[in-house]
């Protein structure tokens, strides 16, 4: 046989056997929509999602790209300690030093991808800590992830949003990580809770697709529906206060750095012109020097007062807006996770061939998410550009599409999924033993 059709001869192996068990592709598909949906969020110009006007569907992946990686986060874990059975009690001390190997080489990832200074809230140092974060709870049943996971969501968002108001908005590294972020950990990991369940039944298995789908299906409408009703009743936004509404800017929403200037009305402001800013405040309250003056000479009290406490509390208990972490936001767009990853496990079979350039993406979910910040960098212009053209995500997804199957097809794994595995088999290895392969 030559080299050349040796070569051609694994190639058609690999193109057979991709997918196969013990892998699961439903997963992979699943991973390959959240990381494109990611992109678009980063990259692509979406209006406000409202369910009743199909011309702004393609709002659906701000904050729902995420919770879905987060879910799957959770079935991964699942995989990598036993799949539905748990670790044994012996095996528990290797298990977890593969996960804190595998956590830290993702955390390693994200931090490198957030010293390109693009801007984007990136979400592999949260996902790295998840693996850590799951620890305690690997030998746990799937009723009593579920029941946690339910737990945490009801109870989650009210103190979460109490521990904001009574510290008057305080942040810091530690704070954002578990409470105030664009991710808090102790409400992501609901999603967690949720996929692990999920991976410990099998998700392998036809029955568990189906229930996925039907009560992802069942969460979104209740949570939703429920949010939508509870923001119609409470009228109003929170913080209509001095400390949080004296000072207006155009909105970030869109992806962009401010809007059109005929667009905006600033009839009745005043606007104070600093560098590259522009900050505009209504006339009667003045500048926003003088607004800080004022809210430091008021007692902690006349502060927590004046913050509208029980208004704030309750738009952060009921809001359903992406990545608010409202209630009904958490059953909403955590059905709508459920949903996706249902469907793309029943998918996975009747559309193989036609979903593994999708598959072959999310095979390899780290390496297409680094590039696609790097992507967002060299577009951009740089650290701190910005990207938002559709035509831009609708490139980048097809030349990942592209690249993700040729590399999948030629040597296997992505290149950032090898060097998380071989860190999470080095960690747990002995001393003088090479890593292996733990996934």
């Amino acid at each position: 046989m030559t080299i050349a059709s040796s070569q051609r001869s694994r190639l058609v192996g690999r193109l057979v056997s991709f997918g196969r068990p013990p892998r699961v592709m439903g997963l992979d598909i699943a991973r390959g929509l959240a990381v494109i949906g990611m992109i678009g969020a980063h990259m692509g110009s979406t209006p406000d999602l409202m369910w009743s006007d199909p011309q702004t569907w393609a709002g659906v992946v701000h904050g729902r790209s995420a919770i879905l990686f987060a879910v799957l986060a959770g079935v991964s874990i699942a995989l990598v300690t036993g799949r539905t059975v748990p670790p044994a009690p012996e095996e528990l001390p290797g298990v977890r030093l593969r996960l804190i190997g595998r956590g830290a080489a993702i955390f390693a990832i994200g931090v490198a991808l957030e010293l390109l200074g693009t801007g984007v809230a990136v979400i592999l140092t949260f996902y790295g800590v998840l693996y850590v974060a799951a620890i305690p709870v690997l030998r746990w049943s799937p009723r009593r992830l579920f029941l946690a996971a339910a737990g945490l969501a009801l109870l989650g968002p009210p103190v979460l949003a109490a521990i904001q108001l009574l510290s008057l908005y305080a942040t810091g590294p530690g704070t954002d990580l578990v409470v105030s972020g664009v991710y808090p950990i102790t409400v992501w990991l609901v999603f967690v809770l949720v996929g692990l369940g999920l991976g410990r039944l099998g998700v392998d298995r036809m029955r568990i697709a189906v229930v996925s789908l039907l009560a992802g299906v069942v969460l979104a409408a209740l949570g939703y529906g429920l949010g939508a009703a509870a923001e119609h009743i409470v009228d109003g936004e929170p913080g209509d206060s001095a400390w949080s509404s004296s000072s207006s800017f155009a909105s970030l929403e869109d992806g962009t750095w401010g809007v059109p200037a005929d667009e905006v009305d600033l009839d009745g402001y005043v606007c104070d012109v600093e560098e590259e800013w522009v900050g505009c405040y209504p006339e009667e309250t003045g500048s926003s020097s003088v607004d800080e003056e004022m809210w430091e000479e008021l007692s902690y009290w006349e502060q927590l007062r004046d913050s509208d406490p029980w208004k704030s509390l309750l738009w952060s208990t009921i809001s359903v807006q992406p990545h608010s972490g409202g209630i009904p936001e958490i059953a909403g767009s955590g059905g709508f996770a459920l949903a996706a990853l249902g469907g793309c496990l029943l998918l996975a079979r009747p559309g193989r061939w036609l979903l593994i350039p999708l598959a072959a993406l999310g095979s390899m979910p780290l390496t297409a998410y680094a590039a696609h910040i790097v992507i967002i960098l060299v577009v951009g212009g740089g650290p701190m550009g910005f990207v938002n053209s559709n035509a831009t995500w609708g490139w980048s997804t097809l030349g990942l599409l592209v690249a993700t199957t040729v590399w999948a097809l030629l040597w296997g794994r992505g290149p950032l999924e090898r060097l998380v595995g071989r860190s999470a088999g080095a960690m747990a290895a002995p001393r003088g033993v090479e890593g292996v392969r733990s996934d």
